[in-house]
């Protein structure tokens, strides 16, 4: 999801392809159902509201609040389910599995946009336009030393080398002037250091959201400063892709789902960005030229005009669906 506009940013948080994904995950009574990105569980709430029933549904997260959330949401539920909500990242699923005594999975869904409500809560660093501390941890709404992951974006912006910050904003957020950016940075995190060594009530380091936005706004040409996407854009992507080694992650949690999946069990992935996208179309390509899936989806589906002029977050987003053979 991208903070394109302050209309964006306003939208109440909705699940994206909700109709799609259940039409196309074909859940069925007495299923084992993986919500990987379990978010404010719309998808699985909507799943529960179709009427099945005796899943064994597990929703993961690693956002306390999600995870809080959903379990008062998901309560009605749970006298005709079993639905266990585990607070980490989604690359656990194998050890999730093996602590449950679940040696296989029926359908999975991963929805790798982030919520609404996280940009909009500025303590949690993920936005541009409110100001806020560099975190952008999907874990943030708990204490850094309890965390999973304890890297932060601060810590890239203010201690990471030139050159890496470079190439993770042009890595991870396909930015055409991550070089100026990333100078940019340093130089003004080296202006920063100097005054803090004469005034030491200075941090002597950059440290809220629009402090960052502003430098690289500074960095960026005039013409790239003016169009409706914000110039920070990517490079918040790039610090949030990076401090929670999303990209990774998702490799890992995807080929353990495919290897967990039964027999005519189906994954589903709603991707925002080309690289997400792309390790989605590559694993299912390869694993349907290999015979081991059949296509659901041999083009991604994508949101209905309706959907967009609703919900504009949902404008980039594809869905890709699988069934294991």
């Amino acid at each position: 999801m991208t903070e394109n506009t302050q209309k964006d940013k306003s939208v109440k948080h909705r699940s994206v392809l909700l109709k799609e994904v259940i039409e196309n995950l074909k859940i069925k009574d007495n299923d084992i159902f993986v919500d990987a990105t379990l978010g404010n569980a719309g998808h699985t709430k909507a799943i529960l509201e179709s009427g099945v029933t005796n899943l064994t549904i597990i929703g993961i997260d690693a956002d306390k609040v999600a995870i809080e959330r959903s379990r008062d949401l998901l309560e009605p539920w749970e006298t005709n389910n079993q639905i266990f909500l585990e607070e980490t990242y989604f690359d656990s699923l194998e050890k999730i599995l093996e602590k449950k005594g679940l040696n296989h999975i029926d359908k999975i869904l991963f929805d790798l946009g982030f919520r609404s409500d996280q940009v909009d809560d500025a303590k949690r660093g993920f936005s541009f336009l409110n100001e806020g501390p560099l975190d952008m941890s999907f874990q943030s709404s708990v204490n850094e030393s309890d965390r999973e992951n304890k890297l932060t974006a601060s810590e890239v912006i203010n201690e990471w080398q030139e050159d890496s910050i470079a190439d993770i904003i042009y890595g991870f957020g396909e930015e055409q002037f991550s070089r100026r950016i990333a100078r940019k940075i340093i130089e003004v995190r080296e202006e920063k250091q100097l005054a803090a060594k004469v005034d030491k009530t200075l941090s002597g380091k950059i440290e809220t959201t629009t402090e960052l936005a502003e430098i690289i706004k500074s960095a960026v040409p005039i013409f790239y400063r003016n169009r409706k996407t914000h110039p920070a854009t990517k490079t918040f992507q790039a610090l949030r892709i990076t401090v929670n080694s999303e990209l990774e992650r998702f490799k890992t949690a995807l080929a353990d789902a495919y290897e967990k999946l039964s027999p005519t069990g189906r994954i589903a992935v709603i991707s925002f960005h080309s690289l997400e996208d792309r390790i989605v179309k590559r694993f299912f390509k390869e694993k349907a030229k290999a015979g081991e899936v059949k296509l659901i989806t041999k083009k991604p589906i994508t949101p209905s005009k309706e959907e967009i002029s609703e919900n504009p977050r949902s404008r980039s987003s594809k869905l890709r669906i699988i069934e294991k053979i």
